[in-house]
């Protein structure tokens, strides 16, 4: 069975991210729409780290199996189709199951409210912690 691949794999993230995961930009034009929208794909278990957007976030799942969380609630199980709002500044991660890909549409909304802020590493004991 031959994978289709809509968009392509885009560039090597270099910061942010543990484990290989690369980034395709798809708009960049914030001055006419306050948004960004990029694809993101996730080696098996590579994921980013906790962060949160001040204009919010929205993941559209495209393929694989993905994982989510939200600071203090717990670890949520992503496939494709899957939409996912994420509100204004919620402390967050995502990325891939230990064994699967994860490919995800992400739009960073309400850009004009400031950028992303990073907190660090997601750990091994957070990322596996299925409480």
């Amino acid at each position: 069975m031959t994978k289709t691949t809509i968009f392509p794999k885009g560039e090597k993230a270099t910061e942010y991210f543990t484990g290989d995961a690369w980034v395709e930009m798809l708009t960049t034009d914030t001055k006419n729409f306050d948004v960004m929208s990029y694809v993101v794909t996730f080696a098996p278990g590579s994921r980013n780290y906790w962060h949160s957007h001040p204009g919010g976030q929205i993941l559209y799942c495209i393929s694989g199996e993905g994982l989510l969380q939200q600071k203090g609630e717990p670890i949520q199980h992503l496939k494709a189709g899957d939409v996912v709002e994420i509100k204004s500044n919620v402390t967050h991660w995502h990325g891939a199951t230990p064994d699967k890909e994860f490919v995800h549409i992400g739009v960073s909304t309400q850009l004009s409210k400031g950028p992303t802020t990073w907190y660090g590493a997601v750990t091994d004991e957070e990322y596996t912690n299925e409480d």
